[in-house]
């Protein structure tokens, strides 16, 4: 069992930026694919970025084309915890933020393929 809990949503102007973080409780944190997605109101929760086991202590980094160049996902092992650095917001990128937790070590943009989810927090990016 993975529980996680997100936190550094806020209200921010368009252009700034905003770093989100989840920890996760639980053992073997290393050995779990972590993912970011969010859901604006009125839309279905879509992907964002993920982190993908890929052996030894290195993981590949997978983004959504509407986020690529501006978004970056990183984890810290030895804190279990999975951070978000979003650049450059629009107000499109408007939403509810959740952390999510696999153990498929493979490239997963799917919201089936996530076992573990986070509570959400909210980022609100103002023209």
């Amino acid at each position: 069992q993975v529980q996680l809990v997100e936190s550094g949503g806020g209200l921010v102007q368009a252009g700034g930026s905003l770093r989100l973080s989840c920890v996760a409780s639980g053992r073997s944190f290393s050995r779990y694919d972590m993912g970011w997605f969010r859901q604006a109101p009125g839309k279905e929760r879509e992907f964002v970025a993920a982190l993908t086991w890929s052996g030894g202590i290195t993981y590949n980094a997978d983004y959504a084309d509407s986020v690529k160049g501006r978004v970056t996902i990183s984890r810290d092992n030895a804190k279990n915890t999975v951070y978000l650095q979003m650049n450059s917001l629009k107000p499109e990128d408007t939403a509810v933020y959740y952390c999510a937790a696999n153990a498929l070590r493979i490239v997963a943009r799917g919201n089936h393929e996530y076992a573990y989810w986070g509570q959400g927090t909210q980022v609100t990016v103002s023209a």
